[in-house]
C-alpha cells in the first residue's frame, strides 16, 4: 500500500498554531489576525487589515509581488463554530494527530486551508512574481459571509482588481465552479391572544404561519418542476421551513409564531424575487385578514443570511487553470455556500471553490483533515505559484 502524501513541516506547525486559537464566531479573531499577519510581514509581504465596527475582529489582506498587475487570491474565512454541547474525544482547541489525522475544530472548516497558505508563504515570498498572489482571511463566514464583504468594499474601490479568486473550503480538492444563492429570514406572525372559546374574536398567529408555510410549500414545489442544473444532486432551487414553534396552551389563541425559512436558488432564479413573492403573500393577503379583526396585527421579515451563488463557466480560462493545479479535468457543484459569490458580485471576477478536507466533517464533533488533503492543497498552490512567475 502506497503511503498517503504528507505536508510540509510548515503547514503542520501553522495548523497547530491555527487550531490553538479559539475563533468561534462569537469570539474576535485578532489573536490569529496578529500571528498571521507577523508571520506574513516577516516574508516581505504588504498586510493590510479592515475591521468590523466593534473593532473586535477583522479581516486580513496580504499581498505577494507587485501592486500594480491583477493577481491570483487565495481566501478563507478564520471563524469556525461553536464546540458547545458536541462530544469530543479530544480538546476541540488543540491539534491532535492519530495516525493519517489531524483533529481539531477547524481542520477542515476551514483552517487547513489557511495552514497550506501560511505553510507555502515562505516559497512564495523567494519567488520573483510576474502576478501577484494575495491572501483574504475573512471573520464571521459562518454567520452569513459577513465580515468579507468590507474587504471587498474597499477593493472594489481600487484601481486594480484582483485576477481570479480561490475559496478554499473544503472539497476534497475537487474542482467546484458553482453553490447556489441563499435568501434566509427569521419570520415573526403577531397575533391576538384570547379564550380559545372566543377564537373568532382574535388573531391566532400559528394559523396565519401555517398559511405563510403552506405558500412555502406552494413555491417549492413549482421550484421542482421549474429551472434545473443536472450539475447539482438536487438539481432545482429550494423552499424550505427549518424550525416553527407558537402558542402557549390549548385554550389560549396564540399571540405569536416564529420560524425559520430559507430560499437556495441555482443561477436560474432570482432569490430576492421568491421571497419578495413571500412577503407579497405576507402583506397583500394575510395582513389585511388579520388586520381586519385587530389592527395591531402583523408580519416581519428579519434577514438571518444572504449570499450570492457562485457560477464560472467551465470553460473560464480561471476554472481551466484550477483544473491543471488540482490535476483534475472534472469540475462540479456543490450544496452548501462560501463567500466566492461576493468576490464574483462585488469584484466581478471568475471565483471557484477547492480546498482540502470533506464538507463531510465541517461543524461536526471531533472534526478532522486528512494529512493527504493538505499535500494535495500544497501541490495546488505551488502549480499556482508557477503560473505566477
Amino acid at each position: 500500500m502506497t503511503a498517503p502524501l504528507r505536508p510540509g513541516p510548515d503547514t503542520l506547525t501553522s495548523l497547530d498554531h491555527l487550531i490553538g486559537f479559539n475563533t468561534t464566531s462569537r469570539n474576535s479573531n485578532l489573536a490569529l489576525i496578529d500571528w498571521a499577519e507577523a508571520e506574513l510581514t516577516a516574508l516581505g509581504a504588504r498586510c493590510e487589515r479592515v475591521f468590523d465596527a466593534t473593532g473586535t475582529k477583522a479581516s486580513l489582506w496580504a499581498t505577494f509581488g507587485p501592486t500594480d498587475t491583477p493577481g491570483w487570491v487565495l481566501s478563507g474565512h478564520t471563524d469556525t463554530v461553536p464546540v458547545d454541547g458536541q462530544d469530543w474525544a479530544t480538546n476541540p482547541h488543540k491539534l491532535h494527530a492519530e495516525g493519517d489525522y489531524l483533529y481539531g475544530r477547524g481542520t477542515c472548516d476551514m483552517k487547513g486551508f489557511l495552514a497550506c497558505c501560511m505553510g507555502m508563504a515562505p516559497k512564495i515570498s523567494k519567488m520573483d512574481l510576474r502576478v501577484p498572489i494575495h491572501f483574504a482571511f475573512s471573520y464571521d463566514e459562518e454567520l452569513g459571509c459577513i465580515g468579507v464583504r468590507g474587504l471587498l468594499e474597499e477593493l472594489a474601490s481600487r484601481p486594480v482588481k484582483p485576477l481570479a479568486c480561490v475559496v478554499g473550503e473544503p472539497t476534497s480538492m475537487a474542482v467546484v465552479i458553482g453553490h447556489k444563492s441563499k435568501r434566509s429570514f427569521h419570520v415573526t406572525v403577531k397575533g391576538t391572544p384570547g379564550h380559545s372559546s372566543r377564537a373568532p374574536e382574535f388573531v391566532n398567529a400559528v394559523e396565519y404561519g401555517a398559511r405563510l408555510i403552506v405558500k412555502m410549500q406552494e413555491i417549492g414545489r413549482r421550484l421542482g418542476t421549474g429551472a434545473s442544473d443536472t450539475m447539482y444532486d438536487i438539481p432545482h432551487s429550494t423552499a424550505h421551513v427549518g424550525t416553527g414553534h407558537g402558542g402557549t396552551a390549548l385554550n389560549i389563541v396564540p399571540e405569536v409564531f416564529e420560524m425559520d425559512l430559507e430560499f437556495r436558488t441555482i443561477a436560474a432564479d432570482d432569490p430576492d424575487a421568491l421571497a419578495d413573492e413571500l412577503k407579497a403573500y405576507a402583506s397583500d393577503v394575510l395582513l389585511p385578514e388579520m388586520r381586519a379583526v385587530d389592527t395591531s396585527a402583523d408580519i416581519v421579515f428579519t434577514p438571518l443570511a444572504a449570499f450570492p451563488g457562485v457560477d464560472t463557466a467551465q470553460d473560464d480560462p480561471v476554472a481551466q487553470s484550477a483544473m491543471r493545479f488540482a490535476g483534475s479535468n472534472e469540475v462540479k457543484k456543490v450544496a452548501f455556500g462560501t463567500e466566492g459569490g461576493l468576490f464574483q458580485t462585488i469584484l466581478g471576477i471568475p471565483t471557484i471553490i477547492c480546498g482540502p478536507g470533506s464538507i463531510a466533517q465541517a461543524h461536526r464533533p471531533n472534526e478532522f483533515i486528512a494529512v493527504d488533503q493538505l499535500a494535495r492543497c500544497e501541490t495546488f498552490i505551488d502549480r499556482l505559484i508557477e503560473e505566477c512567475v
